[in-house]
């Protein structure tokens, strides 16, 4: 068995295809960009089926910043259960991450970012790295002169309030009654996204136990002024929505001495409950880091002992959460990708030219059927009477499926020759059906809820990290769009609402927004497939400023990059950055769909991919091209550079996916996508 860079294993050499090495004897140097092509197509084949894990499924490290690490390290403190092997390595990953200045970025090649480098300077503490030496100094003084702790964010000062670094009277009251709110009532928990809302309920029962654990060491040094370490914060003008909210705070904090004990308690209980019917089978909470070590806390200071099976599952989900490096580094991934990673290699290898029922294609595919989701969950509570039968992102995530997967699942699935086509076809269908259920008013498409649009959540004083909505975005209204052309629903009246909201949401400049990766390029590079799936001609207006966009913004080394900061400094850093393989796969994959194959900023992209693959069939990526907030957290999916570049090249030799088989793609698709198309 050969070993993946995650530590699992893949299927063995001779399950390749035998035709991938055929022409590995021509020089790709003294070839045409055709010929070239076509080799880096069969070597990225190669590497990519022989990362596939035995079960059938692929996920690459999800790489984010040290922030995860720094708080798993606390939690570990905060529940005594912290060991030295773990802290060792966990601060031998922190360090690693250091950077000359002394600080810490949220993304490769970023900019020092004041919470994340307090709390990797607080585990390094924890780890027994000395505040005299040179490394943390340099540290600690670039905090300071950041304005300290008191200018770090709400979600830092709650961390160290826990050991009592920080009042807990000098932070955002989020009051656990808000458990019994009503969907209609604003602010209610379901106005918030769900990544959001699994992190607010267990936080309201922290913020109404105060706990404090003893400090191990103070933290004088991160202060402006040690005699002065909780400074109050300006408030804005009362006319404002900031100032309203920051007045309905201290009303809050005045509250709270108000409400009785027997409400409080029942409050928290509430809370609890939600909290526990909500844990996955795995133990974890929505299949992602920061949920599930609150819910751990919260649990614990409700009584929950360490050995309560509740708290035992819980802990060894977040063990799984661990990469271990060769160096004995230990990284923590705020997710695991794996239905995600699997539909997109899916994809490449079906566009790579594999066969359809290619063995390692089709127990891909039989993994992915077993992945679907047959429950209801929380998107339930605003569409009570649509059947479930979506996919998540993560291994288990029963309550919280995604979807931009499930339009992107449907699209693997088609691509296989399944050995029993009508469960696939089912399957396909009441994904279809799903996606076509949550459908937002304006005609598009969010991640994971219908209209979660209220402007109420982010104007919190709680709020001052990332998104707390999940409004329709163009990536993910595109994927579906495409999805649903393929399905031969390209005409129905639903699809057509979507593509109209695309045309209306392109930038002036031809681009459009990436929500779920950086950012024109990750937004163009859905979009302008997913239209011209949908029908809209490649002479269209639209399509044609996209082209010109996408040739504007090209490299002069003929591929394309994006720079995490265009999401705060659109106009300075719009499709501009260092090239990186999966942002020029996204261009190519835009610019095939516009019929620009001939074109010279096509070959002078797939020239770039072929010079910079690896001799293994891999491309190296240290930039980070995903998101999960725009801006403030940002994500290197270690398989992105694989799978996209595939796609592109897959696409440039062997045309675009379903252009000549028309008829297969919009074959029926079983009772469920019946009833879709019917409804």
């Amino acid at each position: 068995m050969t070993a993946t860079t995650d530590g699992s294993t893949g299927a063995a050499s001779p399950s390749r295809l035998t035709a991938a090495s055929e022409h590995d004897t021509d020089s790709p140097e003294a070839a045409g960009v055709p010929d070239i092509a076509a080799h880096a197509v069969r070597r990225a084949t190669d590497f990519l089926l022989s990362r596939q894990h035995d079960e059938g499924w692929w996920k690459g490290d999800l790489e984010t910043n040290v922030t995860m690490d720094a708080e798993d390290l606390l939690l570990r403190q905060f529940l005594g259960i912290r060991d030295e092997d773990v802290t060792r390595a966990a601060a031998l990953f922190i360090r690693g991450e250091q950077r000359e200045d002394g600080t810490w970025a949220t993304f490769h090649g970023g900019p020092g970012e004041l919470s994340t480098t307090i709390e990797a300077y607080v585990a390094l503490r924890l780890a027994g790295d000395a505040p005299d030496a040179e490394h943390m100094a340099k540290a600690s003084a670039w905090i300071r002169e950041q304005g300290g702790i008191a200018a770090s964010r709400v979600f830092t000062r709650i961390w160290l309030a826990l050991f009592g670094w920080w009042k807990w009277e000098d932070l955002p009251e989020l009051p656990p009654e808000l458990i019994w709110f009503p969907t209609w009532m604003p602010l209610n928990i379901y106005d918030f996204g769900c990544w959001a809302r699994q992190t607010i309920v267990p936080l309201t029962v922290v913020s109404a136990k105060r706990p404090v654990r003893p400090a191990p060491f103070p933290l004088d040094e991160l202060h402006t002024d040690p005699s002065d370490p909780n400074p109050p914060r300006p408030l804005a003008p009362a006319h404002t929505w900031d100032g309203a909210f920051q007045r309905l705070d201290k009303g809050l904090h005045a509250l709270r001495r108000a409400v009785p004990r027997r409400l409080r308690r029942a409050a928290m209980n509430a809370a609890a409950r939600w909290i526990i019917e909500r844990q996955e089978n795995d133990g974890c909470w929505g299949g992602i880091q920061p949920p599930a070590v609150y819910s751990v806390i919260a649990l614990h200071l409700l009584g929950y002992d360490l050995k309560h099976p509740v708290m035992r599952a819980g802990l060894e989900s977040l063990d799984r959460f661990a990469v271990w490096r060769e160096d004995g580094a230990r990284m923590i991934e705020a997710c695991q990708s794996p239905v995600w990673d699997t539909c997109l290699a899916t994809i490449a290898l079906a566009d790579a030219g594999v066969p359809a029922d290619h063995p390692q294609l089709v127990k891909a595919a039989d993994w992915m059927l077993g992945e679907q989701v047959v429950r209801p969950g929380d998107w339930s509570v605003r569409r009570p009477h649509l059947p479930p039968g979506g996919w998540a992102f993560e291994f288990h995530n029963d309550n919280y499926p995604d979807i931009d997967d499930t339009a992107e699942v449907v699209l693997a699935l088609r691509r296989v020759r399944h050995h029993d086509p009508e469960r696939l076809d089912n399957a396909i269908g009441r994904g279809v059906r799903w996606n076509l259920g949550m459908q937002s008013r304006n005609g598009a498409w969010g991640a994971f809820d219908v209209d979660n649009t209220s402007p109420f959540p982010n104007r919190l004083p709680f709020c001052d990290f990332g998104e707390v909505i999940d409004p329709p975005s163009a990536d993910v209204t595109a994927h579906v769009v495409e999805m649903l052309a393929v399905e031969g629903l390209a005409q129905d009246p639903r699809t057509r609402r979507g593509v109209e909201w695309l045309l209306a949401e392109q930038e002036p400049d031809g681009s459009w927004f990436g929500r779920w990766g950086v950012n024109y390029i990750y937004g163009t590079g859905s979009v302008v497939p997913a239209l011209t799936a949908a029908g809209i001609p490649t002479s269209h207006p639209a399509i044609r400023r996209a082209v010109a966009w996408l040739e504007k913004v090209q490299n002069e080394d003929g591929g394309w990059g994006e720079d995490l900061r265009s999401y705060r400094y659109a106009k300075e850093w719009s499709g501009r950055g260092a090239s990186t393989a999966s942002q020029t796969a996204w261009a190519l994959m835009a610019l095939l769909a516009a019929g620009e194959r001939d074109s010279a900023a096509v070959e002078r992209g797939v020239a770039w991919l072929a010079d910079t693959q690896r001799e293994d069939g891999s491309w190296d990526e240290p930039y980070f091209t995903g998101t999960g907030f725009p801006w403030d957290f940002s994500i290197n999916y270690h398989l992105y550079r694989q799978v996209f570049p595939l796609t592109a090249l897959g696409r440039y030799v062997h045309g675009e996916p379903f252009a000549a088989k028309p008829a297969e793609v919009t074959a029926g698709s079983g009772q469920a996508l019946a009833e879709a198309k019917g409804s």
